[in-house]
């Protein structure tokens, strides 16, 4: 059992350590080859633990030996008894775990960090001093805190340290304020106890309660104290006899191997009998209890016979939790019995090896020993440990009236992360600082100008992970960034921030976006030799009534360009009137779909090249069938009236052609490596060359390059030109029409 407050002599009655003696205590619980590591561990604790811990009136060396004690009477491995022995220089006198790992290793320091990671609730409202005087009450809030606590977890021996952490702070904070050791005590109840409950740790969990129970109530845990001792002689001499007669009754049948002994109550467990039954603590059976262990689960039935026979059992007190084990794996037989007398005890029957994982639970089956362990093992006991979390956090859901499935929820893509103030906010997966900021409220997401998360200035951009501190630094004015809500930069994740940018932008000033807008369309039409007189087609599309409406939506980043351009259907003022051939029917012919008669042969003229998503028309050629014209063609432009009665009506098919053949001109300031530039651009998006002309005027040192290459549509030609742009020393790139065959 882990003993309360006591030093086994270690610490002499003048407040100094006997090392030597603590480590002989410590060979002799099976240390013993071991003790280089310790030791170490020790001594680097005595050279850093000049300071000692804000909680606790003793020193971060005696703090680390104390926890020590906890930590070896749950067997655990020698890096996590150096770990605990540790953490409080780290935590209190700057001990760097960069020297922890070049002393100690690499192990060992990371225990630590784990455990410092796992401190982060009391690390707020603590060590940091906030506010006591505003407890985190809100179930939603603690619920946050709780899985925070679990996500922060991937090593269940951090965890055992910390529980002896906090059970050694516990035992040494009667001289701090009430208000902090009810701080601390609460803590232990609500997170700390059940998490060892869940983990089977009996020795922890017992000594947690009661001990925050003194302090959450210490009118009532004196009351019950006072009750036990007073009949605490009477009590001893009668538990002593049934032990004798036990002892007797087991030799009888032939058992060597056992061992019979009284148990006491704990005083919080007493408590809660005593407040569910609602009886005084006379009615309480089990305060009088003995516990027997024996070899095999087969003794343990024998025995439970025998001991209704030698008293009279209470059959509403019996409970078989070796046939039905807890949910956190514990196993017993308990039965409440009665002597001639009237008095009523109870008897706990259970093997050895159930006892060790009653006492040690989660310790007693994750041995960190030395030796080879497969990779099977690792994965099971890494599930083993998921379930035991999650349960613990079911549990603490389900006591607080929770009705969430909390294994979806804990399994869910979330990280939690701190506000300045100390709140908790529940985050998706890869949420940036700019995320954080919009979730907290809409005005300082737009005034947003940076973030310090840890105390350090970090990119907008940056991945926020569970624990850490955010503060969002902010500017006097509302200034969103356009480039927030572009996809490829990546600094919003949550589609709620990026709807709260768009909001912004199309709530701003009319004006300046319909600028805006005619900028951005002016300049893609220009480059795609496009013409916009005419928006008719567009404006009906999308519903507008005015044009500088269609330049707002753009502007404000309602529509994309390319939304726009494949519906535009310019027509120059001066082209003539079509005339369409009275026909009877409509004819399909490979990507076109004109009116004709019978199957005619088309082509694309070389004039002017058209492409799918050009407005085009058909000429009736002698000889040649149909040519395909763009409609600002100036070769169309131009046509007589008797070319005119030749014209057809015509349009692009939903199916077209796999490449269509353009042609570009760009102007660059010459370097080498330009021409590699711009053909290895052209191969990378699938575009094939048909000819290229280039000359440079050695005078302006400029190169003038003209390209004929094949492209799909309108969409690849403008995702080229716009990639032709971000070469580099290139001026202008734009689609060039021809004026004449």
């Amino acid at each position: 059992m882990v003993k309360v407050k006591e030093f086994d002599g270690w610490i002499a009655p003048d407040g100094s350590v006997d090392l030597e003696l603590w480590l002989q205590q410590l060979s002799d619980k099976g240390y013993s080859n071991d003790l280089g590591l310790i030791r170490g561990a020790c001594t680097l604790s005595q050279l850093t633990g000049a300071e000692q811990p804000a909680e606790t009136d003793i020193s971060c060396f005696k703090m680390g030996l104390s926890m020590g004690d906890v930590l070896a009477d749950l067997h655990v491995d020698p890096e996590t008894l150096a770990a605990g022995i540790l953490f409080e220089n780290h935590q209190y006198a700057d001990l760097s775990l960069d020297v922890v790992a070049e002393q100690l290793g690499p192990s060992v320091a990371k225990l630590i960090k784990g455990v410092k990671r796992m401190g982060a609730l009391q690390g707020m409202q603590v060590l940091n001093k906030l506010p006591q005087d505003k407890p985190v009450q809100n179930k939603h809030q603690l619920d946050n805190i709780r899985k925070m606590l679990l996500a922060m977890v991937d090593d269940p021996r951090v965890v055992l340290i910390k529980l002896a952490e906090r059970l050694c702070i516990l035992r040494t904070c009667a001289p701090l304020p009430p208000a902090i050791q009810k701080q601390l005590a609460t803590e232990a109840m609500d997170i700390y106890a059940p998490l060892a409950n869940r983990l089977g740790i009996g020795a922890v969990k017992w000594e947690l309660e009661d001990l925050a129970f003194r302090y959450l109530h210490p009118d009532e845990y004196k009351a019950i104290a006072k009750g036990l001792k007073s009949k605490r002689i009477e009590r001893d001499r009668f538990v002593n006899h049934i032990v004798e007669v036990l002892n007797k009754q087991i030799e009888a049948l032939g058992i060597t191997h056992f061992d019979v002994y009284g148990r006491s109550k704990h005083i919080h467990s007493i408590y809660r009998k005593m407040t569910r039954k609602n009886v005084p603590l006379e009615a309480i059976y089990d305060a009088t209890a003995v516990r027997i262990l024996l070899d095999t689960p087969e003794q343990c039935y024998e025995i439970l016979g025998m001991v209704h026979h030698l008293w009279h059992q209470i059959p509403a007190e019996f409970d078989d939790y070796i046939s039905h084990p807890k949910a956190n794996g514990y196993q017993s037989l308990h039965t409440a019995v009665e002597d001639l007398d009237g008095r009523v005890f109870e008897v706990q029957i259970r093997t050895f090896a159930m006892h060790e994982r009653a006492e040690m639970g989660v310790a007693a089956h994750w041995k960190y020993k030395e030796g080879v362990k497969t990779a099977k093992q690792g994965h099971e006991r890494k599930i083993a440990w998921l379930r035991d979390v999650l349960a613990w956090h079911r549990e603490l859901a389900v006591s607080k009236g929770m009705s969430e499935s909390i294994e979806n929820e804990f399994l869910d893509d979330r990280i939690y992360v701190f506000t300045p103030g100390g709140d908790v906010i529940e985050l998706a997966q890869g949420v940036t600082p700019l995320d954080f900021a919009y979730h907290l409220h809409s005005h300082i997401g737009h005034r947003c100008r940076g973030a310090k998360v840890n105390g350090s200035i970090v990119p907008l951009t940056y991945g926020l992970k569970t624990g850490d501190r955010v503060e969002v630094l902010t500017g006097k004015e509302e200034r969103p960034s356009r480039d927030w809500i572009n996809p490829h930069l990546n600094y919003l994740k949550t589609s709620r921030a990026k709807a709260k940018v768009l909001h912004w932008f199309r709530m701003q000033d009319y004006e300046s976006h319909r600028t805006l807008g005619f900028e951005i369309l002016e300049k893609e039409l220009k480059v795609l030799g496009l013409k916009s007189e005419s928006l008719n087609d567009v404006l009906v599309a999308f519903n507008f009534k005015r044009v500088d409406d269609l330049y707002a939506a753009l502007g404000r980043g309602d529509l994309k360009l390319g939304q726009i351009t494949n519906r535009l259907t310019p027509v120059e003022a001066s082209a003539p009137v079509i005339k369409s051939a009275k026909v009877n029917k409509s004819t399909c012919k490979d990507d076109l779909w004109f009116e004709g008669v019978g199957n005619l042969l088309t082509h694309i003229a070389r004039c002017c090249q058209p492409v799918p998503g050009d407005p085009v028309l058909g000429y009736i050629t002698l000889g040649r069938g149909v040519s395909i014209h763009r409609q600002d063609c100036v070769n169309i432009i131009h046509a007589s009236e008797k070319q005119q009665e030749r014209f057809l009506q015509v349009s692009w098919r939903s199916v077209i052609r796999d490449n269509y053949l353009v042609h570009l001109s760009i102007k660059a300031f010459d370097r080498p490596g330009l021409l590699r530039d711009i053909t290895s651009l052209l191969s990378t998006e699938k575009a094939n060359i048909y000819a290229l002309e280039s000359r440079t005027d050695q005078d302006k040192n400029i190169t003038h390059i003209q390209l004929s290459v094949e492209v799909d549509g309108l969409g690849s030609l403008s995702r080229i030109l716009t990639r032709m742009h971000q070469i580099q020393n290139v001026i202008e790139a734009r689609r060039q029409l021809k004026e004449s065959n």
